[in-house]
This record gives structure tokens, sequence and C-alpha cells, in this order.
């Protein structure tokens, strides 16, 4: 039996869980920062970074007695290593390590996109090895072959911003509050679909790679022309042309993500698709991947709702998959604020 603690502090959502190798998922907190930022329309990195010290401790208490146990039952402790922010990384990484060390435990240090590509793992329907993953989130969009975990080709990224971003820095434009990627895509909810057409960007040519920012620029463009204070809108279709270009923006965007993940899936021998990442939790998106998908023979895989955004289960599971395989590290820690998938160990 291996039962493993994760933790999670790379942004402004502070996750914590229980995983044990034969009762699977057996517990999990989280906390969210949202009102913390709110004021800023961002995540302030020194705010994210206190608010970890005050909750990760609590909540791992809080998880423990979830689940009825004591420190003494666990077997390892996982904490998210990178990508993320700095200074919140340290703190899941420092308090981690401290209580490895404080247990005699073996620890590890999780690859934060490895955690959401293995999110899926957590349901009884499972994906099985070799699948491509879309890894879709604020800071990464990325599609990855997957062989076996830990053995990662990656097959395109973001030259830009992350889908995430995007969502978040045109919600801003629009005037949608924190956090804006969920609020444009309620808000595309009202959209009229065609009523304005964005650019598909990066779709006319070969390749894997996305890019994002442009898709800002032009909802600005599109917000600056039809929405200028001299076209004296009346209030019920000012907020109507809000919802169309927000309904432009996010088709354009799933549009873009569909198309590669066909053109992923065509030029692999894998008919097995994992979404995941913050985004992957886009209704919009979830439905678009599905029927395309389907269209090709491709069965797709998404975590849970709840597993969707950052959360101690996928880092839990991660570190558990690590730790079973005999990998640990030694008294040192430290964070890796960039730190690409390619660079992770396989298991054997």
């Amino acid at each position: 039996m291996l039962r493993v603690l994760g933790i999670e502090t790379s942004c402004d959502e502070t996750g914590v869980a229980v995983y044990d190798s034969e009762q699977g998922l057996m517990g999990h907190s989280l906390y969210s920062q949202i009102k913390l930022h709110a004021d800023y329309g961002g995540v302030v990195p020194e705010l994210a970074s206190r608010d970890h010290v005050r909750k990760t401790l609590p909540l791992i208490h809080d998880t423990l007695e979830q689940t009825g146990m004591g420190l003494d039952q666990l077997n390892g402790i996982a904490y998210t290593a990178g990508p993320g922010l700095v200074g919140a990384l340290l703190v899941g990484a420092a308090i981690g390590r401290s209580l490895a060390w404080t247990l005699d435990l073996p620890s590890i240090g999780v690859h934060h996109m490895e955690g959401h590509m293995l999110a899926p793992m957590l349901d009884e329907r499972k994906p099985e090895f070799p699948f491509v993953a879309l890894l879709v989130s604020g800071g990464h969009t990325q599609l990855v072959e997957v062989a076996a975990v830990g053995r990662y080709r990656l097959l395109g990224e973001s030259i830009d911003d992350a889908a995430g971003e995007a969502f978040d820095k045109t919600a801003k434009l629009l005037g949608l509050p924190y956090p804006g990627g969920p609020e444009l895509a309620r808000l595309a909810e009202r959209g009229s679909p065609g009523r304005f057409r964005f650019p598909r960007p990066m779709t006319d040519r070969p390749g894997l790679d996305f890019s994002f920012s442009g898709l800002k620029t032009f909802a600005l463009n599109t917000m600056q022309r039809e929405l200028a204070p001299g076209l004296k809108l009346e209030p019920e279709l000012a907020e109507q042309t809000r919802a169309d270009i927000a309904r432009a923006f996010e088709d354009a965007v799933v549009d873009t993500m569909v198309i590669k993940c066909r053109r992923a899936m065509r030029a692999s021998s894998s008919k097995t698709l994992v979404l995941a990442g913050g985004v992957s939790a886009n209704r919009h998106l979830r439905e678009r991947i599905k029927e395309s998908m389907d269209k090709e023979g491709v069965e797709v895989f998404y975590p849970r709702p709840q597993f969707c955004t950052d959360n101690g289960a996928m880092i839990a599971y991660a570190g558990w998959q690590r730790l079973r395989a005999g990998q640990c590290e030694g008294l040192g820690f430290g964070a890796r604020p960039r730190w690409p998938l390619e660079e992770l160990s396989p298991l054997d």
C-alpha cells in the first residue's frame, strides 16, 4: 500500500489531497483566492504566496480529518515544484519537504502540467497509453504525445498567449469581472453565432503550434468599431453586441483547437485524446471536441470538472505514480517556475 499526500500551490488555488493505491482518492480540499485578487483584476504573486502560507497547513488538517487519518498513516508526500509562480511554489515545496523530513517519508516534486494530464486517471473510466493530450490552461496550451508516464513528446504549443490567458485578457477588455475566462464563456452563451467572425490563427499553414494574442487585438478593434461612444447604442443592444463579440472570440479559440487536435490525431497512431487543464471545463470546447473526434473515431477523456482547475488530487496521483516507481528526492527542494514537460524522466 502506498498512501500519498499531495500539495498544490502553483498559482492562486491551494489544493490538498490524499491518494491511496488501494482505495484511490480518499479525500481532497481546495481553497480559491478569487476574492483576494478580484480587486486587482488578476493574480498578485506576493499576495498569492502569503495566502498559501496561511491556508496550506489548515487544508492538510482538514483533508486528513475527512479521511479519518493521521500523519503517521501517510507513506509519501508530493508537492507541485513547477511550473508556476516561484513564491507560491516555494510555499508548497517547503511545507511538503519539511513534512517528509519530519515523518521520515519519501517526497517528490511534481510537474504541474503532468498532474493536469493525468487527472482523468482519477475516474473509473481511464484513458490507456499511448494517447495525445491537449493541455489548455491560463499559462499553457500544448499538444503532447504521451507514450507512458514520463514519456512525452511536445507536438505543438502556443507561441504567445495561452488560451486561458487570451480568455482572461479579452474578458477584461469586455469589462467582465475576475476571473475573466469563465465570465466570458457565460457571456458567450447569450451571443449570436455568426454575427462577427474572428480569424482562426495559424490554421492556414502546416504544424500544431497555436497563437492567440492576435485574437485579443481583433476583439479590441471590433469593440472600438461596434461600441464606440459616438454610436449611442441602446443599453440592450450594446450588451448584445458584447455577447456577440464574446461568442465570436470563443468560437475562434475553440475552432482553432479543434482543427489542431484533428490534425494531431490524423498524424498519430493513437485513437485516444485527453483534454485537460482549466480551460477543458469550457462546455463549448468539450462539445466541439467530442463532435469532431467522434467523426475521426477518436475516444475523448476529460477530468471531472472539479479536477480541471488546479487541485491537490492530480498532484497526489502524479506523485503516487512516481513514488511507487521508486523515484524520490533528497533533502534539498526548490521551485522551477519554468519547467519543460519533456525534461521529466520516465518511470522505468
